[in-house]
């Protein structure tokens, strides 16, 4: 293997010991069960344990040698996959058929954004807001069609924000449209998502995703959050806030990630709000949270809005709050309301 390569594997790996690392340590408690869904924090751990035995793979020479002939495996693929330690040529044919598959799913995954456009959805109206707290954000929202031709609305957020953050959003819309018109399963979607970047040495960090399915003639919202803050979903005839929470921990955040589906149906008024941490972690001049209850209280008082105004009554009450604060994060907001 190219020296400069497995530097990169090696770099990437310490990078992601740190990462999670400092994750776990620093994180509260309320964010990491967002973040982990319904799995626990010792899936984390495991996570971590596959890093430093690759680590120490990597210092003792190791990392990268096929178990059958002791040669080194193609870098590409070791890429792909620190844990590979099998060359191609001695796996079996649908075992080679199904990495050759992969192989191809991430020369796909690093092409070019496509342009991003709001769809025409029978019955849902969308609206869309989002600003980068620096040049480039860390968020991502998107809208697509499965395979049976219903309404996919994606969004995400990967930690941290800028350059590195802003590439790894690139490659997960990439992916998304890649694979969801072969599929009509969120969960299936981002559970091969979830396996592609989990021990891809291109990727250090973990993302939260949102991922829906929304069939306009039976008004139902299939979903999978993957870690992602839940969506406030607010329900007109009980005028009450519902909240969307993950069915899955974030992608390439643990090992053995099981992604479940969640499922709502939309009457007519409800309105559903995709947004990223940006939003309730604003904090004013006073040092306080604009939080969850903030926004669900925003969200009833725009009861009866159109998309667009909720939109805009969000971005009024989030200025009024942080004043002349800063933002210290990427914000997304993403508003579909139900019509008749």
């Amino acid at each position: 293997m190219e020296v400069n390569v497995f530097q990169r594997i090696q770099h990437s790996l310490a990078e992601k010991r740190q990462n999670l690392g400092t994750w776990l340590i620093g994180t509260s408690g309320t964010e990491k069960e967002i973040r982990l869904g319904p799995a626990t924090e010792q899936g984390v751990r495991a996570h971590l344990v596959v890093v430093e035995a690759a680590l120490e793979e990597a210092e003792d020479q190791s990392l990268g040698l096929c178990e059958v002939c002791h040669t080194t495996i193609d870098s590409e693929l070791l890429q792909m996959d620190y844990t590979c330690c099998i060359c191609l040529d001695h796996l079996s044919e649908p075992e080679r058929r199904q990495l050759e598959n992969e192989l191809e799913f991430s020369q796909h995954v690093q092409r070019a954004l496509l342009p991003q456009h709001i769809p025409d959805i029978a019955g849902l109206k969308l609206a869309v807001f989002s600003r980068p707290a620096q040049i480039l954000s860390g968020d991502y929202f998107d809208f697509f069609q499965f395979s049976d031709e219903s309404a996919g609305l994606a969004i995400a957020d990967a930690m941290g924000h800028g350059v590195s953050a802003s590439m790894i959003m690139t490659s997960l819309q990439t992916s998304l449209r890649t694979l969801a018109p072969e599929s009509s399963s969120p969960a299936e979607v981002l559970g091969r998502i979830n396996r592609f970047y989990l021990h891809n040495s291109r990727f250090t960090t973990f993302v939260t995703v949102f991922l829906g399915r929304y069939d306009p003639d039976s008004r139902r919202l299939t979903y999978c959050n993957a870690g992602h803050n839940p969506p406030a979903l607010y329900r007109q005839q009980e005028q009450e806030v519902e909240w969307l929470a993950p069915t899955g921990a974030a992608i390439g955040l643990i090992e053995d990630n099981a992604l479940g589906l969640g499922e709502v149906w939309l009457e007519e008024g409800d309105m559903l709000l995709l947004y990223t941490d940006g939003v309730t972690e604003a904090i004013n001049l006073q040092q306080e949270a604009f939080g969850a209850k903030r926004l669900a209280d925003a969200l009833r008082e725009s009861a009866g809005l159109t998309s667009r105004e909720v939109v805009q009554s969000l971005r009024e009450r989030l200025l009024e709050f942080t004043g002349e604060a800063l933002l210290s994060d990427d914000v997304t907001l993403v508003v579909g309301v139900r019509l008749e």
